[in-house]
């Protein structure tokens, strides 16, 4: 099943530092071999509710292992500080719901598990 990565990225000042566009210039031969790619990156928000600082980088993995595996990945983390030394970021790997998935059943099914505890 198909894993999605956010972030959601804030860079101080709003001016990236040649550190950062080296780990620009270096990511994607890292998440590539993984079947890692690009969604959104550096998009801008509309915010509809709450805050969001900073924009959203979205990128799609083919699972959740090889996502982890990517992420683990001495290519990945050669250069993984140049990002986080250097912005701020929230970052979260995430699967989808399945095809047949309503909000109902899933209320339903909480509703259950709370029956259940009373």
């Amino acid at each position: 099943m198909t894993t999605y990565l956010i972030n959601h990225l804030r860079i101080p000042n709003g001016i990236p530092k040649a550190e950062s566009l080296r780990y620009l210039e270096s990511v994607e031969a890292t998440f590539k071999p993984y079947g890692g790619r690009w969604l959104a990156i550096d998009a801008p928000v509309e915010v509809r509710e709450g805050a969001w600082p900073g924009s959203v980088v979205l990128m799609e993995f083919p699972d959740r292992r090889t996502a982890v595996e990517w992420y683990e990945s001495p290519e990945y983390q050669s250069i993984l500080h140049l990002r986080t030394d250097n912005t701020i970021s929230d970052l979260i790997f995430v699967d989808p719901v399945g095809p047949d998935f309503t909000s109902a059943q899933w209320a339903r099914e909480i509703r259950a598990t709370l029956a259940a505890g009373s």
